[in-house]
């Protein structure tokens, strides 16, 4: 699969997911052979406005490569300015997020409930294509609701509006993530754009990959909730399948623990936040239920690892400690757009860049 100059291969990614699809799990899905990534969703207005928590959430390190800077919002010019920004911090490409379907987010006319206001969407989509060299693709749902499935007739006003791409999760908004993922409209995406499309929803093993690329055609899969506490299923797909005994488990664990007390330079933030995806770690598990019973009580990267060690019954010599400290070397620590925490990676930056 092809994005104008980005070759993709196997065409397998990791989608963005908020609260989750960090750096570190980046990270370990570029390592396990995942294709490309994506940050966690971001506020146009947050990142113009030059908000703390914006800003964080566009931190990646360049093992994490290539990587698409996630942006929502329903401001054409604001959307193009956002993008300007994410392709002045070197990100490989940009994703335009039709498809969250949060309160929150299609309360303030965003996300999935763009999917209503087409010509809207199209004239986000040309805004943004003006401004941006590099790849543009938008993810989307099948539409608002049952009644309301218009993703075939807004995909093609936002190829001709300079997509390159589309991604496509064939539930509506009023499912969530409930119900069948109806892989019958991706297939139908496919023969109606020319630009690749990606399939997304209900890929939980390497075979539902396969399946889905089978019976649709689609150029390239997304993979969300399955590759959390299993980066190993981006190594299925891409030909290197691992022997998943404990001593791997464990092994992947340490290293997820171990990459977030670097990248939130604070060992007591970096375990709250590792106690969801110990949640999927011990998913299906023997004592799996028991120990997420007692999460709340686990509030230092040791107590973690101990417990998961534990847990897979390794112990002594052959369990491995925490080494890793907060640090402010990580390698997007070094500077901003307009602020502090927000990588700069164009070679030879040095200071700030311009105002966005």
């Amino acid at each position: 699969m092809r994005l104008r100059g980005l070759s993709l291969e196997p065409a397998v990614m990791l989608a963005p997911m908020a609260g989750f699809s960090d750096s570190p799990l980046r990270t370990l899905a570029r390592e396990a052979g995942c294709a490309l990534v994506f940050t966690e969703m971001v506020s146009a207005e947050g990142l113009l406005r030059r908000q703390r928590g914006s800003r964080e959430l566009l931190r990646f390190s360049p093992q994490e490569r290539p990587i698409f800077a996630q942006l929502f919002g329903r401001e054409p010019e604001r959307l193009a300015a956002a993008a300007e920004v994410c392709a002045g911090l070197d990100f490989d490409g940009v994703d335009l997020n039709l498809g969250c379907p949060m309160r929150k987010i299609v309360g303030g006319g965003a996300g999935a409930a763009l999917m209503r206001e087409p010509e809207r969407a199209e004239r986000i989509v040309s805004a943004m294509r003006r401004v941006l060299r590099v790849p543009l693709t938008v993810k989307m749902r099948a539409g608002w609701s049952a009644g309301e499935k218009n993703a075939v007739e807004l995909a093609r006003r936002l190829e001709g509006a300079g997509a390159d791409a589309v991604t496509l999760h064939p539930r509506t908004r009023d499912q969530f993530y409930g119900g069948a993922a109806d892989w019958s409209l991706v297939a139908t995406l496919v023969r109606a754009l020319a630009i690749p499309v990606v399939g997304n929803g209900d890929v939980r093993t390497p075979q539902d990959a396969e399946r889905l690329r089978r019976e649709t055609g689609c150029a390239g899969v997304m993979i969300g909730r399955a590759a959390l506490g299993n980066p190993w299923i981006f190594s299925a797909l891409a030909g290197r399948p691992v022997r998943l005994d404990g001593y791997e488990r464990l092994r992947v664990f340490h290293r997820h623990l171990e990459a977030m007390v670097r990248f939130y330079n604070d060992p007591r933030r970096a375990a709250r936040n590792m106690r969801k995806h110990l949640v999927a770690y011990t998913r299906g598990l023997p004592g799996g239920a028991a120990l997420r019973v007692q999460l709340q009580t686990l509030d230092r990267p040791e107590q973690l690892l101990y417990e998961f060690s534990r847990l897979l019954g390794i112990s002594g010599s052959d369990a491995p400690v925490i080494s890793a400290r907060s640090t402010h070397g990580y390698p997007s620590d070094q500077v901003d757009a307009g602020g502090a925490d927000v990588a700069d990676h164009r070679p030879g930056a040095g200071g700030a860049p311009g105002d966005v």
